[in-house]
């Protein structure tokens, strides 16, 4: 618990080492030296980092945490809340979508009151999606009942950190804590900072877990209900309960800043006032921004300005009767905002700060608010002084022209207007003729008659050159060859993913057809929604097409993790469409972290190899498996190593998706850099992974299972170990019997089961 200031006893500030380091490097440091007990997470930049510095950190030995990969941030979240409700310590990272994310469980883990820290490191929010950091996504959780501290260097990231335990876990408290600190600006910039030598000092300024004293489930001897449904005079007082509870963390973080700063020598005030004594017109911002804008303080104040600064360490509780002290005798604040609260003529803390000011009678400081920076873009020493010259501009007419404007926008001229590179295509130029597909009128099976490949040829590529894919990225080509397989029309939807980001970035554009972009987890469900809509316009005759068109949702790097709910629901609902995901296994376009498509033992930067683990615990999800139990009407495999195979495949999944219903095909593509192989070896890895059966060539159609390429009856069969050793995140399973055992064996098992089906249609 605690100490109250007339209990605090001067002590020297505990030994530190002094180094290097990035925000998200010292978040992890932080929640390594706690050793909290679960990391419930899901990667999303910019906060992947914290989850891949302390997987490194677990591969070492030097904490126990255990970190569950969930399958997005709505299960991220639901896991670090049933964690907590067993009494242990929790700790998470995001950002962005993510946060929106699993925002659904954030009040509901608050209005429970089970305590966690949670390190949001603000991003953009889409759309258009925009990875850099900005405050749209802090500004969505003022409302969740979290306690929010502001964290405005990576010094400050460790330190509050450590207090955001002590805080949440307090007894006046009892409620979970926001750590938000800026993308890319505070996560990945390296600056100089102390943290404890001794983990033990840590440990003991947050004292014991205290969460067993409280209900929870991991006491079978002390029933518990948690979560019951309420009716509103309890709702009332429940709500009433978190408010009361939410105040008292304002006291209760004073209390912990000075317990810490005597055990650290490092303050952070519920307000970091800078030069504002006797200032007379202040600028008002959170976290980076206000630490550049301290340079043009003293710049001003050279000029015989009354300059000062105003930067928030917490806000929730919102520091109102601090803000009313410090801005007693300011004539004009200037409050910049890195989000909107869109029509609302100001972002949320301009109306708070104004709420605050307005109960005082005598503050008759004029208010202006301008939103900045959004989407990463840099605030400069010269941004700073424009902010203080429209509050100074206000404090010597006694009122402001503009109060609310955005700052920095760029209205265009005529001569900036884009101009096309490439032509689009449609119709015609994708229809050759070359390839037949006709149906059994007994069995109800297609047959695909392809032209020599030479003659495909002739069909334009869907995508322009020009992309930014990594040198010997399977993805794009695989997708190519597979586009070359259908005819006509096509409209495509990615999932945010390594194909999406290099062939759409704005103002440009690869696509020669339409495109379009939705968020990770729902892009099957915004197709389907697309493709219904088209079809019903079509019926009703406003839209005048005379062919159909055929719609593909490309996924990837995971989406089948995230997106899985989405998929499923889209499945069984049987909407004329194909799912199309290309293989990398892992999370490639975050860097390699690894999902449930990485293959058993294989080392990501979620999964790393030490002398304390070994890579990817548990096997690879069988995506093509689990679709078929949807019993949609056709499901495949393919790789690149097999053009004909994939074209053929590419024809039918034409057919079934425009005449019955989903199609869902998985295409193994190489990903050089995540795999640490050269960029010229992607193809012979691929079929090497397809000759060991590690991935089957094989299709499910209406139901009935065909291997479309068996390397055994070839002779060509070879064993895992052969495509195991081509890559570099495999190395050290050849030097582990006992899991390559494991691994081939779980191969073996597979391919015997998927031979089962083959000979048997009713399996």
């Amino acid at each position: 618990m605690s100490v109250s200031k007339s209990e605090i006893i001067e002590v020297a500030p505990a030994e530190q080492v002094t180094h290097f380091e990035s925000g998200n490097e010292m978040a992890a440091t932080a929640a390594a030296q706690i050793n909290y007990h679960i990391m419930g997470y899901f990667p999303i930049t910019p906060s992947t980092e914290v989850a891949q510095y302390l997987d490194q950190m677990k591969a070492r030995g030097l904490h126990d945490i255990q970190l569950i990969a969930a399958d997005g941030e709505h299960g991220s979240a639901g896991i670090c809340y049933g964690a907590a409700m067993a009494g242990a310590r929790v700790v998470n990272a995001t950002s962005s979508q993510g946060f929106l994310y699993m925002l659904e469980q954030l009040p509901t883990q608050s209005g429970t009151r089970f305590p966690m820290v949670l390190n949001l490191v603000t991003r953009a929010v889409s759309g258009p999606l925009d990875i850099r950091g900005d405050h749209s996504d802090l500004y969505y959780g003022l409302n969740v009942g979290w306690v929010i501290l502001t964290a405005s260097t990576p010094q400050a990231v460790y330190d509050m950190n450590i207090m955001a335990l002590k805080i949440a876990e307090h007894s006046k408290v009892r409620l979970p804590v926001i750590v938000a600190y800026d993308g890319f600006f505070t996560s990945h910039q390296k600056r100089k900072v102390q943290y404890f030598k001794e983990n033990e000092v840590v440990r003991n300024f947050v004292g014991p877990n205290p969460n067993h004293n409280y209900p929870n489930v991991s006491d079978p001897t002390r029933p518990v209900t948690i979560g019951a449904h309420m009716g509103g005079d309890d709702l009332l007082n429940n709500h009433y309960q978190l408010s009361e509870a939410l105040e008292k963390a304002g006291d209760v973080y004073e209390e912990v800043s000075r317990e810490y700063a005597l055990l650290s020598g490092r303050e952070y005030p519920v307000l970091d006032l800078y030069c504002m004594d006797d200032a007379e017109v202040a600028v008002f911002l959170l976290n980076s921004a206000g630490e550049s804008a301290k340079d043009t303080v003293d710049a001003l104040r050279a000029k015989g300005i009354k300059a000062g600064l105003v930067r928030p360490n917490i806000i929730r509780p919102f520091p109102t009767e601090q803000l009313r002290t410090a801005l007693k005798n300011v004539k004009a604040l200037l409050v910049g905002e890195r989000a909107d609260s869109y029509g609302a003529q100001g972002g949320n803390l301009t109306h708070e700060i104004r709420s605050a000011l307005q109960v005082d009678p005598e503050n008759k400081t004029i208010i202006l608010s301008r939103i900045f920076g959004l989407g990463g873009k840099d605030f400069y020493a010269d941004d700073a002084e424009a902010f203080f010259q429209l509050a100074i501009d206000a404090a010597e007419k006694g009122y402001a022209d503009k109060p609310f404007d955005y700052y920095g926008y760029y209205p265009g001229e005529a001569k900036d207007a884009l101009v096309s590179v490439i032509e689009p295509l449609h119709g015609d130029v994708f229809k050759t003729g070359l390839i037949q597909v006709t149906q059994n009128e007994d069995t109800g099976m297609l047959k695909v008659k392809l032209p020599p490949l030479s003659q495909l040829t002739v069909k334009p590529h869907r995508l322009a050159p020009g992309h930014g894919a990594c040198p010997g990225c399977g993805a794009l080509s695989a997708l190519e060859l597979f586009f070359k397989g259908i005819e006509g029309d096509m409209v495509v939807l990615f999932q945010t993913g390594c194909a999406y980001v290099v062939t759409a970035s704005y103002p440009y554009s690869s696509h020669k057809q339409t495109f379009v972009h939705n968020l990770f987890q729902n892009g099957a469900a915004t197709l389907a929604g697309m493709v219904d809509a088209f079809y019903e316009l079509k019926r009703r005759g406003e839209v005048q097409v005379s062919d159909d068109v055929t719609f593909v949702m490309v996924s990837g790097d995971g989406g089948m993790d995230i997106g899985m709910g989405a998929t499923v629901g889209a499945a069984l609902r049987n909407h004329k469409m194909i799912i199309l995901e290309y293989d990398n296994e892992g999370y490639m376009n975050t860097g390699s972290q690894l999902s449930y498509s990485t293959p058993m033992g294989h080392m990501t930067s979620t999964s790393g190899v030490g002398k304390t683990q070994k890579g990817k615990k548990g096997h690879h999800k069988d995506t093509a498996q689990i679709l078929a139990a949807c019993n949609i009407p056709y499901v495949f495999t393919a790789a690149e190593c097999n053009p004909q195979d994939m074209l053929q495949k590419a024809a039918k999944a034409q057919w079934y998706a425009n005449n019955v219903g989903t199609v869902y095909g998985k295409i193994l593509c190489a990903c050089p850099l995540n795999w640490k192989t050269p960029d010229n070896k992607g193809y012979d890895l691929v079929k090497a992974a397809v000759d060991s059966c590690f991935f089957p060539l094989y299709e499910i159609e209406q139901g009935s299972t065909n291997i479309t390429y068996n390397p055994e009856l070839k002779s060509k069969r070879i064993a895992a170990v052969e495509w195991l050793k081509g890559m570099g995140k495999t190395k050290h399973l050849l030097k582990d019997e006992e899991m390559l055992q494991n691994f081939e064996a779980e191969i073996e098992r597979r391919w015997s089961r998927l031979k089962l089906r083959h000979e048997n249609s009713l399996l």
